[in-house]
């Protein structure tokens, strides 16, 4: 039987505990984690600010397409 995967931190105190199977894998830097380290907040993941560039710039264009103009009122 293959050893576990293990934590794949890097901090001053690694972690040792086991790799989550479904959901240790970070979807922006690829390395896998245990269940406390798995979120990319928690792992300070290096492509974090890329992730939220790119979820800001979909929620302005989103935004920007949904956007409705009044018509000015005609004073009379």
């Amino acid at each position: 039987m293959a050893a576990k995967k293990r934590c794949q931190l890097q901090a001053e105190a690694p972690c040792n505990s086991a790799v989550l199977r479904l959901v240790g894998q970070c979807p922006h830097c690829r390395a896998e984690f245990c269940g406390a380290h798995r979120l990319p907040e928690h792992h300070n993941c290096n492509k974090l600010e890329d992730c939220r560039q790119q979820a800001f710039e979909r929620n302005k264009a989103k935004l920007e397409s949904e956007r409705t103009v009044a018509p000015k009122m005609a004073t009379a």
